[in-house]
């Protein structure tokens, strides 16, 4: 059933390029688009020794009777991390063979780097060598563990996944079956598709064209994806929002024509009488600044404004799909933030679910103006234990990190440190940042309104976060600002995602977070 599961959704999801494998094509034949491969990892030779096959790998060469130790003598692969050759018609089993480095063996957790590099590595291997079939014509790709199966199927999920576009009469992208080669742990194998599978799910949501993911379609797209799982989602029209007075949310959604809408989506893993955890989603299906209006080359990409919510979305269906026993609520405020003569005007005050007035002095920093009624209302009506939001908010995370690390902010030293640990095995880091009463004042030193939502001064991330700590006054919280990461990949590339696409990210960091609050016991890398 599983097996079955991650077939669908694959076909479902989409995709671009990569590698940097070289090609050796079989001079006897010409088939250049066999139908079935395997990848294999090399371990990078140390000091005199010879670059070393895994076990997958050994027990391959020994059917073919050294030949494959010899070809890659003579390739000269030296097994360093993603550099390796695919070799045609060597195996009767299978017609292409990846050979991919998987860097050095034993490697661990390095504490600089915050980062389990064992695990990434395989991740790194996986991908580059499932892409390179994919892009020879592979139709079933099976995928060597390299000691961490998990890894491996999010390596390769990752890498072959491509955006469908339905409209285009071009021929689209074939995705891979993708299959565990030599090994017993397809509980590993199946957890590492589901987290990869949520993530793409996270970058189709994100990717797609604003005009085909508004606010409605949006919230279709979540029903679709979420209910087949055992998720409950309630749609929430304006109507509602008026009477509830989520006045903060439909004062930046009254600029579009598009009809904003709310969502509120719960699992219950557990006892329903356990606090949930609640996320909040930053759900902008578009964000031009409204009457602050942002300059025009590059605005394309703020389609992905609501990426918050995109891996939200995919985080709950990942946690239903892994059974994890924890109760979630999620809150999604969905609309488009766009000018109009009904726009709301820099310098506009409304009145929060609390009293406190916030003065909206910039159209431009709409997210935590968005945010801020529905995260009242969710703590009042779900009592969490914890409030987790996750947004692209401030410019200022995406100059300092780039795209090498999610910034987060927390009252709680406990969930930083959680969500420290989830990064390092999910190779998707989070990095905390100051959450202080200096740049508190900031934001709520005024005469005339409780807070501003730009507040004074250029660090505009944590000047966000100090606008939403104001939100949460009784209850461990944390803002994950995924301005860098949620988007575009531009620079610094991951080599199993895509350039020039959205990432999907931090979706695994979420699930890996999740799953270490519901089972504390039991961390080691899920």
């Amino acid at each position: 059933m599983s097996k079955l599961r991650n077939r669908s959704l694959l076909k479902m999801i989409l995709q671009d390029r990569l590698p940097s494998v070289n090609i050796i094509r079989n001079s006897c034949t010409g088939e250049n688009a066999p139908a079935k491969g395997v990848v294999v990892g090399l371990y990078q030779k140390e000091g005199d020794n010879d670059p070393k096959l895994t076990p997958s790998g050994q027990r391959i060469d020994d059917r073919l009777k050294g030949k494959l130790a010899r070809l890659i003598c003579e390739s000269k692969i030296t097994g360093h991390l993603g550099y390796g050759k695919v070799f045609n018609n060597i195996d009767q089993e299978f017609k292409s063979l990846a050979v991919v480095g998987v860097g050095l063996e034993g490697i661990g957790f390095n504490e600089l780097e915050m980062l389990d590099e064992g695990m990434e590595n395989v991740r790194v291997a996986a991908g580059i060598g499932a892409r390179s079939l994919q892009k020879i014509g592979c139709s079933e790709v099976f995928m060597d563990s390299m000691d961490y199966a998990e890894q491996a199927a999010e390596g390769a999920a990752l890498a072959v996944w491509r955006f469908i576009n339905k409209s285009s009469k071009k021929p689209q992208p074939k995705i891979p079956i993708l299959n565990l080669y030599d090994s017993h742990d397809m509980e590993s194998w199946t957890r590492g598709l589901f987290k990869a599978e949520a993530q793409n799910l996270a970058r189709r949501l994100s990717d797609t064209p604003a005009n085909c993911m508004t606010p409605t379609l949006f919230a279709q797209a979540s029903v679709d994806a979420l209910c087949p799982c055992g998720i409950t989602v309630e749609i929430r029209t304006m109507d509602w929002m008026e009477s509830q007075h989520l006045n903060s949310f439909l004062m930046i959604a009254k600029g579009s024509c598009e009809p904003p809408v709310l969502m509120e989506i719960n699992y219950c893993g557990t006892s329903p009488e356990d606090k949930p955890i609640l996320f909040l989603g930053k759900g902008i299906t578009f964000n031009s600044g409204g009457i602050n209006l942002r300059i025009c080359k590059g605005m394309d990409e703020y389609r992905a404004s609501m990426s918050g919510a995109a891996a939200c979305v995919a985080m709950m269906r990942c946690a239903a799909a892994l059974s994890l026993p924890i109760n979630i609520s999620c809150i999604i405020p969905l609309c488009e933030n766009m000018p109009s003569g009904m726009s709301c005007k820099p310098g506009d005050v409304v009145t929060l679910l609390n009293n406190k007035s916030v003065a909206v002095r910039d159209l431009d920093k709409a997210g935590v103006v968005v945010l801020a009624d529905p995260m009242l209302y969710g703590q009042a009506t779900y009592k969490p234990r914890l409030v987790i939001d996750v947004a692209t908010l401030g410019s200022g995370v995406k100059k300092a990190f780039g795209g090498g690390a999610t910034g987060i902010f927390s009252n709680s030293h406990y969930i930083w440190k959680q969500f420290q640990s989830a990064g390092a095995l999910t190779g998707d880091r989070v990095w905390r940042l100051p959450l202080w009463n200096y740049y508190k004042k900031q934001v709520t030193d005024n005469l005339s309104y409780d807070i501003v939502n730009n507040g004074r001064g250029l660090a505009s991330s944590c000047l966000a976060a100090a606008v939403l700590h104001e939100l949460v006054p009784c209850v461990d919280w944390a803002h994950l600002d995924t301005r860098g990461t949620g988007m575009q990949t531009k620079f610094g590339i991951i080599p199993y995602l895509t350039t020039k696409t959205m990432t999907g990210r931090p979706t695994r960091t979420l699930v890996q977070f999740l799953y270490q609050m519901a089972c504390p016991v039991n961390q080691q890398g899920s």
